[in-house]
């Protein structure tokens, strides 16, 4: 792929391997279609590395904690997207990333965080442990005076449905998940991505700015159902289920006990109603409207058949 680029220094690209309901693959080609150069920093050399590769990007294998990787991976850059999947490690890698980008000049940092932290504060947290790692990164960063641009999207629809909903829609038509009558507005990581390289693409007016995403809805899982009907043509129907047994099946399906925990908190807050967030912050950045559920779905439809 050959491609005109508008500047010489490279943008860092953290995750861009990316798995499922991950930002990094699609920020990559967002940002390479709009003229920059990407270094995209991967775990392993795979066949998802030489896809990037495929693309126009410089490829850099590193891991977020290791301070030497980091280094080769930053340094050259002017501008970094950092972003981690559900992690243990997630604080360590957060400051370890920032204490090079600091060291190296970095001109923006864009922090993909989660939109629970936006309720958080000092006296207040969650049961999740990665939302309360998340709140002290965005303490650590705050307190760094790295140029920091903090994105804080709310469930992604990739993750949500995708991971954790899929096999029951294609086994028995349901949507078995133990979110009660709380409302949600997931969002596609492709529209958190395309918000991002717009950040990326200029990012002087939104240094110290924090930006809230959400879809364009915001309902209860009895409407997703009704919209994942529309979509595949048959009925599909949520049922709630107890969390107990819930997380034992995501442990026996071998999820870390640190993601388990996570979830689990947060299918206790959408309880709650915390996650009925709505806002047109998508909008406002991109020009474009999120997709809601229904053409997600559409898009997806051979996930859950």
């Amino acid at each position: 792929m050959t491609t005109k680029h508008k500047h010489d220094k490279p943008i860092l690209v953290t995750g861009a391997a990316g798995a499922v309901g991950g930002i990094g693959r699609s920020l990559t080609e967002f940002l390479l279609r709009n003229g920059h150069k990407v270094r995209a920093l991967v775990r392993r050399e795979d066949a998802r590395a030489e896809a990037l590769r495929r693309l126009g990007a410089e490829v850099v294998k590193g891991d977020l904690t290791d301070l030497a990787s980091m280094h080769r991976a930053v340094e050259g850059c002017r501008r970094i997207y950092f972003g981690m999947s559900v992690s243990a490690a997630y604080l360590e890698a957060t400051i370890n990333t920032a204490a090079v980008a600091r060291h190296h000049g970095i001109e923006a940092f864009v922090n993909m965080s989660q939109m629970t932290v936006s309720q958080m504060g000092i006296n207040e947290t969650t049961d999740s442990p990665q939302h309360r790692l998340h709140w002290l990164a965005e303490q650590a960063l705050a307190w760094s005076g790295l140029p920091v641009v903090t994105v804080r999207p709310t469930v992604f629809l990739e993750g949500f449905f995708l991971i954790l909903a899929a096999a029951g829609v294609r086994a028995s038509g349901e949507l078995a998940l133990p979110m009660g009558d709380g409302k949600t507005s997931p969002i596609s990581a492709v529209d958190v991505a395309r918000a991002v390289a717009v950040i990326l693409d200029d990012p002087a007016p939104h240094i110290g700015r924090i930006y809230d995403l959400t879809g364009p809805e915001s309902a209860d899982l009895d409407h997703h159902a009704r919209a994942f009907s529309e979509a595949l043509g048959r009925p599909i129907r949520y049922r709630d289920v107890p969390l107990a047994a819930w997380s034992e099946g995501l442990r026996r399906a071998g999820f870390p006990e640190h993601v388990v925990s996570h979830l689990s908190a947060m299918t206790e807050l959408n309880r709650q109603g915390r996650y009925d967030r709505m806002t047109d912050t998508i909008y406002k950045l991109t020009g474009e409207a999120p997709v809601n559920t229904r053409d997600f779905v559409k898009l997806h439809a051979a996930e859950f058949k």
